[in-house]
């Protein structure tokens, strides 16, 4: 028992009551990343760099020749469930450690849930919260890998997965430069099903069965559902419970959700009602399934998934 405890007290200790977590403040002038120069350049070179591959790898390789990867996505996906699950435990136990702290200057007015979808007006980004808000926001960055590796292996970019991971990379942004509410529920959410997501993948890498329906085209509906309830109980807190920090970038964040939903929505009905074909879909690229097996979905009925590629 004695060890359990301290190992526990030690795990509680690292993942939210380090001096540079308590001590964490957000600034543009100490941490990397943390300039809109620096958002803006990496987003538009990560763009480049997937278009250009995607243009220019055909004049190099023959069609339909992917090219060999070895052991690098098992290991990218290894790695992302991995942070997925430690960003996931830091973030759930910092807000607990928040609630507890500052529960004295909001209680009057919200209840921890609330707190949780409604930063109090003049919060400042600082604290344990924001710490892992940018741990996730730098962990986008290594998330966009997966396109590349999609481009490489697939030779075909999907415009979802382009916009999705430099959408995702922007609103995490937003959310500390902005101190926007929502982000604790919205980390907790991806991580969650990105660590499911990633080990998953990991899994089906090594050599071991698929699900026998689209794990990972469920699990991201599922992320953007609760992302839009969460974003009906943010709206809702604003206008009638006296308001919520940062809301100007929470409206940004909520259209281009909108966007996000909507292609996913698009994709969703045109994977059902779309023609019969053996495919496999990965992050909204089409991919034949490398055994003999067919993905099938509505009681064993083959389907065919829309292509979301560029040109």
């Amino acid at each position: 028992m004695g060890m359990a405890s301290t190992a526990i007290h030690t795990f509680v200790f690292y993942l939210s009551e380090h001096p540079s977590i308590v001590g964490f403040r957000w600034s543009s002038a100490q941490y990397l990343g943390s300039t809109w120069l620096f958002l803006f350049s990496s987003i538009a070179s990560f763009i480049l760099l997937s278009l250009s591959l995607h243009l220019f790898l055909p004049l190099f390789l023959r069609p339909g020749r992917p090219l060999p990867l070895g052991p690098l996505p098992a290991i990218h996906s290894l790695l992302m469930s991995l942070i997925s699950v430690t960003i996931f435990s830091g973030i759930l136990l910092s807000a607990a450690a928040e609630i507890r702290d500052t529960r004295w200057f909001w209680r009057r007015s919200k209840t921890p849930f609330q707190w949780l979808l409604c930063f109090p007006l003049g919060t400042r980004p600082s604290g344990r919260v924001f710490f892992w808000s940018y741990v996730y926001y730098l962990s986008r960055f290594l998330h966009m890998l997966r396109t590349i590796f999609c481009i490489l292996r697939h030779r075909k970019l999907a415009f979802f997965q382009l916009f999705n991971h430099s959408i995702s990379t922007f609103m995490s942004f937003l959310w500390l430069e902005f101190s926007q509410s929502f982000q604790v529920l919205a980390i907790l959410f991806t991580t969650l099903v990105y660590s499911l997501v990633y080990g998953y993948r990991f899994w089906t890498a090594i050599g071991f069965r698929r699900a026998c329906f689209p794990f990972v085209f469920n699990c991201q509906i599922l992320l953007l559902g609760c992302n839009l309830i969460s974003h009906v109980g943010v709206f809702l807190l604003h206008f009638f419970k006296g308001g919520c920090n940062g809301i100007g970038a929470w409206i940004l964040n909520s259209v281009l959700n909108c966007a996000i939903l909507l292609l996913f929505l698009n994709f969703y009905v045109r994977m059902y009602l779309g023609k019969r074909a053996k495919i496999d879909v990965v992050d909204g690229i089409e991919s034949k399934p490398e055994s003999t097996s067919v993905l099938s979905l509505n009681a064993g009925r083959e389907v065919d998934m829309p292509k979301l590629k560029l040109h």
